[in-house]
């Protein structure tokens, strides 16, 4: 099923603010240079439904390798 752009830029909206979120967690860092580039936002309603794609691509990807990276950071718990 193809979403229809509108709904695409619903998307982008929403994750736009799960970026915003994940900034306020210490020591939060989102790698979004690859986003960044696009300068595709979801207040771009301009731009093609291929734009907002890869953007939402882009953001995911930085999304969760951001989360991927402090879930890595945790100390394993150790039984005394």
């Amino acid at each position: 099923m193809d979403m229809k752009k509108q709904e695409l830029i619903h998307l982008h909206g929403l994750l736009a603010e799960v970026h915003t979120q994940i900034e306020t967690w210490e020591d939060a860092d989102v790698p979004l240079t690859a986003y960044d580039e696009l300068g595709v936002r979801p207040t771009s309603i301009h731009k093609s439904k291929t734009d907002h794609k890869a953007a939402v691509f882009k953001l995911i990807s930085g999304i969760t390798e951001s989360i991927e990276n402090k879930e890595s950071e945790r100390v394993a718990a150790t039984a005394d």
